[in-house]
């Protein structure tokens, strides 16, 4: 066979090879879709007959015939690695954070004021939830990142074992939120979990909390910043929140005292076992109860943790979540960051050296963006571009080298 006629021979076996698994491929779409679309005349019953009437159902899925792909996927996608403390709290709380933070406190500071008579919650706490939840809403901005909440939460009951029971609980309630006309069809987008609005709460907590506070007979945490708000302070109020009280306590740890982590004392208690606060600042209430939390040993800062820590993990619950309120709540509301840095590795870079690389790359002239600290996709390619120009080995990345570079 010569080589023409063997070219076209194994042309013309890929195309049919190709043309198989694109065949393949489309039956498996075909066969999703039609398993998809069983499961929800089945669960239509087990919805109707829960109360949500058939116009409802009819209005939520209204064109939706297949599953949302993306949300399975961000359910299946754990990362492998974990995260520092400190770098979890490094992407949280920056500069540009804590000063949109106090320039809300003034625009809202009617809302804020209401809502500190009204449920006892400082606003500094609530705009630090604002911002974690949603960056202040700015992420309800990006359209592309949000999901439709009855079919991403029809997709997790369908698709996705662990979740089916918690995703079909919350469907039904998302429909009756629906149903209720507190928010319509277009607007009910959220997060693949089914998280929804300015401050992020799932159907059933959004039943529990919700309140109508700028007073137009709607519960609207999509759209209403007051509604938003008033629910997140709410969920505090009613799980335990202890007005006029922090939620916590940068300490000094003294030598050995780490067999006391996640043990409860007074604050006298710790006190006397050497557990202080820095500069010699005072226990305002001794008599409070305290849980040490040590996040990074001894040779790192320390916390005594009292009930209002544990009162803000009931919105999240996760110790580096709570830590991060609290201490952006403090930040913003002007009570400085923490005397006692982390022990962080020798090329670890602190919140103001990420500044300072984005600033110094701006100088040359080869970064537009927002100086916030965060080292994305448009800092790394301005990093590629000055070791191109500096001689340095190109990969983009962050480093004590290309800050020093920078600098010289």
């Amino acid at each position: 066979m010569n080589m023409q006629r063997l070219r076209y021979v194994l042309l013309a076996l890929l195309y049919t090879v190709g043309l198989t698994v694109n065949a393949v491929a489309a039956d498996d779409n075909n066969q999703t879709m039609e398993n998809f679309q069983s499961w929800l005349a089945g669960f239509k019953t087990e919805a109707i007959g829960q109360g949500v009437d058939e116009a409802t159902w009819n209005l939520a899925f209204e064109s939706i015939d297949e599953p949302d792909m993306k949300v399975l996927e961000r359910a299946a996608y754990q990362p492998e690695f974990v995260q520092e403390v400190w770098q979890y709290l490094d992407r949280r709380i920056t500069p540009a954070v804590i000063e949109r933070g106090r320039s809300l406190a003034e625009e809202h500071m009617a809302t804020f004021a209401l809502l500190e008579r009204q449920f006892g919650i400082s606003r500094y706490v609530l705009l630090a939830i604002w911002s974690m939840e949603s960056n202040y809403g700015a992420v309800l901005q990006r359209k592309e990142i949000l999901h439709y909440i009855p079919q991403a939460l029809a997709t997790l009951a369908w698709g996705d074992e662990r979740r089916s029971g918690f995703a079909q609980s919350q469907l039904i309630t998302a429909l009756k939120i629906l149903q209720a006309g507190d928010i319509d069809r277009d607007g009910m987008l959220g997060s693949w979990a089914g998280a929804m609005g300015h401050t992020q709460f799932i159907p059933t907590s959004y039943e529990s909390y919700a309140v109508d506070i700028d007073g137009n007979g709607k519960r609207d945490i999509w759209n209403s910043v007051p509604d938003a708000l008033g629910t997140a302070a709410n969920l505090l109020a009613k799980n335990g929140w202890r007005a006029g009280k922090t939620w916590g306590y940068e300490v000094i740890l003294p030598k050995g005292i780490g067999q006391y982590a996640d043990q409860t004392k007074t604050l006298a208690e710790w006190a006397e076992l050497g557990v202080v606060r820095p500069a010699g600042k005072q226990f305002p209430r001794p008599g409070d109860s305290g849980v040490l939390k040590i996040f990074a040993g001894e040779n790192g800062p320390g916390f005594l943790m009292i009930k209002n820590f544990y009162v803000i993990k009931r919105y999240n619950n996760s110790d580096s979540y709570a830590l991060a309120v609290g201490l952006l709540a403090d930040n913003i509301a002007g009570y400085g960051g923490m005397s006692k840095e982390w022990p962080r590795m020798k090329n670890d870079l602190t919140v103001e050296e990420r500044l300072e690389i984005q600033r110094l790359l701006r100088e040359k002239g080869l970064y537009e963006g927002e100086l916030d600290g965060f080292l994305g996709r448009g800092s790394r390619a301005a990093i590629r571009q000055f070791e191109i120009q500096a001689g340095l080995q190109v990969n983009g990345l962050p480093s004590r080298n290309v800050l020093e570079a920078l600098r010289r």
